[in-house]
This record gives C-alpha cells, structure tokens and sequence, in this order.
C-alpha cells in the first residue's frame, strides 16, 4: 500500500511541476524518494549553478536550508523554495556571523576562505568561498606570504593545509556531525572484509586527517584510497574498474552509486552517517510546498551581493 501512495504521490509531483513550470533540485543526500522527482540530482553549488541555466522561473530545492540561498543568490531574478525551512545544517550552524566577524578583527590582514556549507550572511563577509572539490586550488591562488582564516569545517581545513603545506592558514573548529562521526575503526574494519575494496571518502570526515599520509602515497594498508568531493565520488566509482567500494560520507549517495553502477557493490563506511537534517525532506514536503508555493527563501539584495562576489571569485579559479 505504501508503494502504491508513493507512487501516486510522484506522479502527481511530477505533473504539478511541469504545471507550474517549477525546476526540482535534489542534493545528492535525500531520501531515494526525493531523488527520483527530481531534475537535476548533484552536489550543492552545482545544482545552483543548474538552476541558473534553467529557463524555469522557480526553483523547488530539496537539500538543506544554505543550499537554497546559495541558489537564490546566484539567481536573484528566479524565487527559491525548500520543502521544509526547518531544515538546517549543523556545520552552517558552527560559526555566527559575529564570531566571523571577531575572528577577521584578530587578523585584520588575511584573507577569509568559507567553505560552500555556511549560510548567506556568512558568505557576504568572506574573500572567497570554497568546495571540497575546489578548496586546495583556492588556497594555492592565494599569496603565500598572506594569512588564510578558513572556515567553518576544521576537518577539510586540515586537510587543505596539509595537501598545500600551508603554514599560515588558520582554521575554524567547526564539524559536520555526521561525517565526523565516522571513525577510522570504522573503515578498518570494512576494509578488512573486503580485501579488494576502493576506499572513496570526503573531506569531511574526521577519518581523514589520521589517513592523509596514507592516503597521499595511494594505499591504506593495501587499499587504494581517493579523498573526492560527493561529485567526484560519484565519477571516481564509474570510471574505475573496481568492483566493491567502501564509501565514507553521508549514505544517501549510495543510492545514486547503485543506479549508476548495477554491477558493483557499495558499502558505508558507517551506516549511522545519515543527516537528519536531509531526511526531513519527504515527498509529502515536496508536494505540500508544490500546491501553495509557499516556505520561500529569500536573501537581502545587500547579503546576496556581498556573497556572489566571493562565489565569483571562487569560480575564476575553479
């Protein structure tokens, strides 16, 4: 019977957002559901960058809620919507813009690198923003004799800093809960069940910072391991001739890595690493905000301004 409302309830989703001319957005974390109706699946910033080349007017985006103003930021003419406001980000949430703003006082000369994860205000106080994928290429653009403050998520900041050999790069002790839940036993002991599994993770994860040197010279105890953004996993995996895969991020992506590669076998690094913020996305969410076209987010011409020249200057680079 549940198959059957779920069912029902995508077609009518469907025929709905080709009424209202809406785009659907999906991040790569959302429920398999959520996937399915969407247009476009990817990462964050690439689904804004898509939805500025969609001639829809309207953007339905189902992630959580800094990904949405980071769409209506980049297109300010078009009205964003999200499923759920409540729908939060527990690493955009571990810096304040007036912690930002203290921290640039204590280093009036340095140039602030913020991390695609944080929310509107905080982007219209940063030099440049970053994206696991691209944050090493912004860091290297910068004068090596001007300081960074890199933030919000220590663990890609750590990374950064070791893979550029930065000495001068300052980074702020915020977390992303889920992916710092998991741990390095974790992989272990998947890896030691699969002897001839690939090992992909995100930077992101708090196993990283103890694997780098490891994973720097291509083996983890005899595994070959990739440190890529959720986009670059999801290429990584298809092209590679690997047959099991041990994926540390959030599980959601699986469900992608599984349509996409029928014959290989994905496993979570933890099956805990699920983002309670992602999965208050629901179809019966998608459908509600669809019919009243309601729960807009809309960022300040002000804020919105300030922060698409930091994303622009991000893509200069990248």
């Amino acid at each position: 019977m549940l198959v059957q409302q779920s069912s029902s309830l995508k077609e009518e989703i469907i025929r709905l957002k080709k009424e209202k001319d809406v785009v659907i957005l999906a991040h790569n974390y959302q429920i398999p559901d959520v996937q399915d109706i969407a247009d476009f699946t990817g990462d964050s910033l690439g689904l804004s960058r898509q939805a500025a080349k969609v001639p829809q007017k309207t953007i339905l985006f189902c992630g959580v809620h800094f990904m949405a103003e980071t769409a209506a930021i980049i297109s300010p003419e078009k009205r964003v919507l999200i499923p759920d406001l409540e729908a939060g980000c527990s690493l955009s949430d571990s810096i304040t813009i007036d912690e930002l703003r203290n921290w640039k006082k204590q280093h009036p000369n340095a140039i602030t690198v913020g991390y695609v994860n944080t929310t509107a205000e905080i982007k219209s106080e940063l030099d440049y923003c970053c994206t696991s994928a691209n944050a090493v290429n912004v860091v290297k653009a910068i004068p090596a004799d001007k300081e960074i403050l890199f933030l919000p998520d220590m663990f890609l900041g750590s990374y950064v800093a070791k893979v550029t050999g930065r000495k001068n790069m300052f980074i702020w002790a915020g977390e992303c809960h889920v992916h710092a839940g998991i741990k390095p036993e974790d992989i272990t002991e998947k890896l030691n069940s699969l002897k001839d599994a690939e090992f992909v993770i995100h930077p992101e994860c708090s196993c990283t910072t103890p694997m780098m040197y490891d994973a720097a010279a291509g083996s983890f105890d005899g595994n070959k391991v990739s440190i890529l953004s959720t986009e670059g996993m999801l290429n990584h995996v298809h092209n590679s001739k690997a047959k099991n895969f041990v994926v540390a991020t959030e599980t959601g992506i699986l469900y992608k890595m599984k349509q996409q590669n029928p014959d290989k076998n994905f496993i979570p690094a933890s099956e805990k690493a699920e983002c309670q913020y992602m999965k208050m996305i629901t179809l019966e969410k998608v459908y509600d905000a669809l019919i009243q076209e309601k729960n807009q987010v809309i960022v300040p011409k002000e804020i919105a301004d300030k922060a698409r020249t930091a994303i622009e200057r991000m893509l200069a680079i990248s």
